[in-house]
């Protein structure tokens, strides 16, 4: 989606080329050539200015970042949409167990993508970026880049792995010991373009905390926390569906680097859910 920017320049800053400056701010190597090839959409005092032109303290830099297309086979389609937490950058829903993130040939019209493809109709164009891909089967919290500079913040991010994700799942069996840590490197199993299974010797660095916060005394069912969802490849196969649900996720957010919590607790026996939005650990939003 279109979006606007505004930036003053500090004397600390006032030896900078415009590119540099942006790039402190997370404006991507692709980002700046599109900038480069529009000088309207690079304003410095209000004049259409080139991505190398020198800074000085008190300069205020006007981006505007726009969207030139909607995204490409993504129809919207009139779907449930929950939504934790929405600002100008990012989208925060509560996606569904059973519903895919994007549209594929059997999934063509029930798909997170097409829900959000529906909510931005009428808000010019919308590209579909999705900053944490979950399993259909897994509900939970799925952030969405709104503009093509939350999608390069949010992605170097990921690249850094300084996104924080908490899941909870429901297990069948005993698990032992009741907390630690699983480091085991996962690859794609062969034949396979959506499974995973542990290969030391290809796979890539994968680790998993885990603790047991509650046992179900009268079902043969075990309750675990699980930060990352790469335990989805054991256990679960017991199960007529997997039951893992996101329910927590932290990003570095907002133009002064803002620590954002977002927190969706189920809690299964009454069917209530709490939702918690937190910045810089400061709780803001409470549902």
């Amino acid at each position: 989606m279109d979006r606007t920017l505004t930036y003053t320049v500090s004397i600390e800053e006032s030896d900078l080329r415009a590119d540099q400056f942006l790039s402190r701010r997370g404006f991507s190597s692709h980002l700046l050539t599109r900038l480069r090839k529009n000088m309207e959409h690079l304003l410095i005092n209000g004049t259409p200015s080139r991505t190398n032109t020198p800074l000085h303290e008190g300069d205020i830099l006007t981006v505007h970042i726009v969207e030139e297309h909607s995204s490409y086979h993504v129809p919207p389609v009139k779907l449930p949409l929950s939504i934790v937490y929405e600002d100008e950058d990012i989208l925060v829903a509560n996606k569904p167990a059973r519903m895919p993130i994007h549209p594929s040939m059997d999934n063509y019209y029930n798909s997170l993508a097409n829900a959000l493809a529906w909510y931005y109709r009428d808000s010019g164009n919308f590209i579909f970026r999705c900053t944490n891909r979950l399993d259909r089967d897994t509900s939970g919290l799925t952030v969405i880049a709104k503009n093509m500079l939350s999608s390069a913040v949010l992605s170097d991010m990921a690249v850094r792995h300084a996104i924080t994700r908490e899941y909870l799942a429901i297990v069948r069996g005993v698990v032992t010991p009741a907390s630690g840590t699983i480091t085991a490197p996962l690859s794609r199993k062969p034949g396979s373009i959506i499974e995973r299974c542990v290969d030391f010797e290809h796979g890539e660095r994968a680790v998993t905390h885990f603790r047991l916060i509650l046992v179900a005394e009268n079902i043969p069912h075990h309750f675990a926390v699980f930060v990352g969802d790469q335990l989805i490849v054991g256990g679960y196969a017991l199960l007529t569906a997997q039951r893992v649900h996101h329910r927590a996720a932290g990003i570095l957010h907002g133009h002064g680097g803002q620590v954002v919590q977002f927190h969706h607790q189920r809690i299964a026996a009454d069917g209530v859910f709490h939702i918690h939005v937190r910045k810089n650990g400061q709780a803001v939003m409470a549902a």
